[in-house]
């Protein structure tokens, strides 16, 4: 139903909790799902089980990845050395040589002991019992004939380790993954081992972007996770150095946890047939939790550990970055898993209170950085505001207009994002060829907003052209507008606009709206609510408000919307006005001033209504449509 939002309603504060008894820390909170899942990725030996962690920067992913790693690292009992060593018979294939944890070394030492006779080869070969070990000793040339055929190059020393290791690559390419080819060495000195190889016996994290961006990488390192797979399992395959050195692989499992985005993973699940046989793990990280007594602790938790050097904190201070959390969360009801976001407002504030002469945080000195980071990024908006002013955007906040409806919408810049009226228009007259996208039709309309327009053409014939062709020629526009425009938040506003122009009913100025519509009229929710709501505010204060300006949203974005102070304040006095809707009759009935009403019982609209009007204009229409 029609229903006009109070300051009460839409108000939002932590200020009933308090903190003293919260100790800092850096426990992962609201991922209880994602953790589970990570856990058993982690836990599993079988080949295929490396994992793809999806979710948002600032979500924990890597704090995830390390304390998970923690608590089973301490079992180092498959913990292996590897030295590449002389063959005899394919000198330009290193064999590889597997040795129990720190016992690479004392291999090395020994084998000069049996060199210099302190100890017989029987002696040697019952110390490191291996077949492949064996081979090569037996198969060694007289030292003096061959020198370097006795030393071995020890590519991974475990010796030490009390952990399973756990390489994060910062920068892959394929040496750096997959080892290098050193010139001028012998064949089995000269092979140098990357990270993929010194993660064996644990884990190795990769930005997934990074690895797919690179078609070569990205194949090679599927191909070694399966090559390393086959050698453990004895299948005699070789390396790929780009060399004419060719080094057996190490048969030692390397777990592979690759960070990216869900959209990345589904764009690998579609077009790559291999990607789900070597990651059968897939922890989702969610950007936002409930807003829980524990989870508000947590998220204090880590808000004290991320301010132990900055100044002291008082609870007012945590009061505020909790708004902000349910703010950057869309919903009153649930906070940010973006925690690092948390933590840089909170340095932000630190300096600010600095700035300001206080010697704590405070509430105040998180609204000033706020209000500062508003200002900072401010330059783009206060442009639009000041060419509405000055008339070099056509833009009227008042009166009444036909076919004319104020949009609304986000632009972003970097991390920051304000809102913006936007004009939108529709013109109507008899013909065939139904509603044209003028966006599309100059190239500026993305795919969602071309299904957008054509949802509007299956709610006319829903609604109106029932005993009757829809036929009609129509043009729908954003004015002023020359980037894409893509979304189905601006639907309702178009649909206002068109049903404005059929009917020739004019419909307010001083009202914004925002919301996907479907065939049916009904009202969907759309993002960046709050944006919208204090991007159309900061435009009327430009003009100056008049009292009865306002924002009209769908109902189900009534828990989204968190607005700063000074916007709430103005509801609370009523001088700027906030309503929620779910259907499109609600949205006309507000717009016009006209009622909807139901058809009655000979499926007529009620007189005077604009459905009524609406749909006598559609049939005047087609029979003009029909004389051309």
């Amino acid at each position: 139903m029609l229903k006009e939002i109070t300051g009460s309603e839409i108000r939002l504060s932590y200020s009933n909790y308090s903190f003293n008894d919260v100790e800092a820390g850096e426990k992962i909170i609201g991922q209880d799902k994602a953790l589970g899942l990570l856990r058993l990725g982690l836990s599993m030996n079988r080949h295929g089980y490396n994992i793809f962690i999806s979710g948002e920067d600032g979500t924990g992913r890597l704090s995830a990845i390390r304390q998970e790693i923690e608590k089973i690292e301490k079992d180092v009992s498959g913990l292996k050395d590897a030295a590449y060593a002389y063959s005899s018979k394919h000198p330009n294939r290193p064999t590889c040589l597997i040795f129990e944890k720190g016992k690479a070394r004392e291999f090395q030492k020994d084998l000069y002991k049996y060199k210099d006779g302190e100890i017989t080869k029987e002696q040697l070969l019952y110390a490191f019992q291996d077949e492949k070990i064996a081979r090569f000793v037996n198969s060694l040339p007289p030292y003096d004939e061959n020198q370097d055929a006795w030393k071995i190059n020890i590519v991974l020393d475990r010796t030490g380790f009390t952990r399973r290791p756990l390489v994060i690559e910062t920068h892959p390419s394929h040496s750096s993954l997959f080892g290098s080819i050193e010139k001028d060495l012998e064949p089995h000195l000269s092979v140098r081992v990357g990270s993929y190889q010194e993660a064996s016996g644990g884990f190795l994290v990769l930005n997934a972007a990074e690895i797919v961006e690179d078609e070569e990488l990205w194949t090679s390192l599927k191909r070694y996770l399966d090559m390393t797979h086959r050698a453990i399992s004895s299948t005699a395959v070789q390396g790929e150095m780009t060399s004419s050195v060719r080094p057996s692989p190490i048969p030692l499992p390397t777990k592979v946890i690759l960070l990216g985005s869900e959209e990345l993973y589904n764009k690998l699940i579609d077009r790559d047939d291999l990607f789900l046989k070597f990651f059968k793990i897939s922890p989702e990280f969610d950007f936002t939790m409930d807003a829980t007594k524990e989870n508000i602790n947590g998220t204090v938790s880590y808000l004290k550990s991320a301010g132990k050097n900055l100044l002291k904190q008082e609870d007012s201070a945590y009061h505020e970055i909790l708004r902000y959390s349910s703010w950057l969360a869309e919903d009153r009801k649930r906070l940010t898993t973006q925690l690092s976001l948390l933590g840089d407002l909170l340095e932000e504030s630190s300096v600010e209170a600095i700035a300001l002469g206080k010697e704590s945080v405070d509430g105040y000195a998180v609204k000033a950085a706020l209000s500062k980071r508003d200002w900072y990024n401010s330059m783009a908006e206060e442009h639009i505001n000041k060419e509405i002013e000055d008339g070099v955007m056509v833009m009227t906040l008042k009166g009444e207009r036909v076919g004319v409806v104020n949009g609304l919408a986000v632009m972003d810049r970097g991390l920051s994002s304000f809102g913006t009226p936007t004009v939108i228009s529709a013109t109507v007259a008899p013909g065939t060829e139904g509603i044209v996208n003028i966006e599309h039709e100059a190239g500026l309309s993305g795919n969602i907003h071309d299904k957008g327009l054509l949802i509007l053409e299956g709610y006319l014939r829903h609604k109106y052209a029932r005993t009757f062709p829809l036929s009609l020629h129509a043009g729908i526009c954003f004015e002023q507008s020359y980037g894409e425009v893509d979304g189905d938040s601006a639907s309702s506003a178009e649909l206002y606009a068109l049903l404005s122009a059929i009917g020739d009913i004019p419909i307010r100025q001083d009202l914004a709206v925002t919301g996907s519509v479907n065939q049916m009229g009904e009202l969907q929710p759309v993002g960046g609510i709050n944006e919208k709501i204090q991007g159309f505010y900061n435009a009327c204060l430009t003009l100056g408000l008049t009292g009865t300006q306002g924002v009209i949203i769908p109902a189900q974005n009534l828990s989204s919307v968190i607005l700063p102070y000074q916007v709430e304040k103005a509801i609370e006095d009523g001088k700027f006005h906030l309503y929620s809707i779910s259907s499109i009759d609600e949205g006309m009935e507000l717009l016009s001033g006209l009622t909807g009403g139901e058809r009655d019982k000979k499926g007529l609209f009620p007189i005077k209504s604009f459905h009524r009007i609406v749909e006598e204009e559609l049939k005047e229409l087609y029979r003009n449509s029909q004389k051309q």
